[in-house]
């Protein structure tokens, strides 16, 4: 009987000269590692009080996966002992970070406490990944057309349609905050959006921030990472502002935002940023900062203490915004 073997992790390749077939072999590898029992040293295990499954969904033109998170049988109770499985409970739409590389599963740790804490429904996007044919926009629309279904179809996924927010990390902050935006006009009405070190402007300024310069080089996003990203999500004659958050012309009246900055980051100055715009706007903001953390440490708690407290303050920010129907000016509704 031959032994079964963890999947390795695949070595880091030059970001600046990757071909587009290494880049999805590269991918391949590295998908497999994060999803594997081996990762979860510093990705976290899952809590056990919550049910994790895929589902497809159908979208107009394609079938995409989703990673469902619900509180587990047991744990779906009220504090009489009654089931409350049948209630409506709130719904979270996640989108994991990466870009052209990452998984739900990745996110396993902080996605799976949510549903069971909050409680709450947690679906997590398994959106398309940038590459040289895939472009940013196809991942915006993926987080959209999911965020629109499961509400749309509220009573099969046992949610509240009145009680959505959204919660993003890196490149997934970007697409919920687009999501955010496009809700403003189109529906549904948010309760929430929280955005954890968002990557927020694919423009031509991506790289003008200090904390680009000052961390150009830094092990979990460094800037040859960064420009492959800008390259495979705004092809030739595409306009960067319309995929840049920071860029949008009107962030007045969108859900209150909890915006999450590791210090030791690239992007840390483009949340930063988008911070500021969005109390300008008079959006209710709130910016934490947690120093010495790097880059989707979030995902890491294995290796990186803050990611606890990160997640404790994102549970707290969306427990307060989805127990009771929350307008935009902070007036609560039964």
């Amino acid at each position: 009987m031959s032994e079964i073997t963890a999947p390795q992790r695949p070595p880091e390749p030059d970001w600046l000269a990757i071909t587009a077939e290494e880049l999805a072999a590269y991918r391949d590898a590295e998908n497999r590692f994060r999803a594997s029992s081996a990762a979860r040293a510093f990705l976290g295990e899952p809590d056990p009080g919550a049910a994790i499954q895929w589902q497809d969904v159908a979208l107009p033109g394609r079938e995409l996966p989703v990673r469902v998170y619900r509180p587990a049988p047991d744990r779906d109770r009220d504090r009489d002992g009654e089931g409350a499985g049948r209630a409506e409970l709130p719904l979270v739409l996640h989108v994991h970070g990466g870009g052209f590389v990452g998984t739900a599963v990745q996110c396993d740790w902080v996605t799976s406490h949510l549903a069971a804490q909050l409680p709450a429904v947690v679906v997590s996007v398994e959106h398309r990944l940038l590459d040289p044919r895939t472009p940013l926009s196809a991942a915006v629309d993926d987080g959209w057309d999911v965020l629109q279904h499961v509400v749309r179809h509220a009573a099969q996924w046992g949610i509240d349609p009145a009680r959505v927010a959204v919660f993003g990390e890196s490149c997934g902050a970007l697409i919920s905050a687009l999501a955010a935006i496009r809700a403003k006009g189109a529906g549904p009405h948010l309760q929430a959006q929280v955005l954890v070190n968002p990557a927020v402007d694919v423009t031509e300024t991506m790289f003008d921030y200090p904390s680009v310069a000052e961390y150009a080089l830094s092990p979990t996003l460094a800037e040859p990472q960064l420009r492959l990203f800008q390259r495979l999500a705004v092809p030739e004659g595409t306009d960067p502002r319309a995929l840049s958050p920071l860029y949008a012309d009107d962030l007045n009246g969108l859900a209150p935002a909890l915006v999450v900055v590791p210090t030791r980051d690239a992007v840390a100055d483009h949340g930063r940023r988008y911070a500021e715009r969005l109390q300008a706007a008079g959006t209710p903001t709130r910016l934490t900062e947690y120093p010495g953390a790097v880059h989707a440490f979030l995902s890491m708690p294995g290796l990186v203490e803050q990611a606890e407290t990160a997640r404790t303050e994102i549970l707290e920010f969306l427990r307060a915004s989805l127990t009771a129907r929350t307008t935009h000016h902070g007036r609560k509704t039964q």
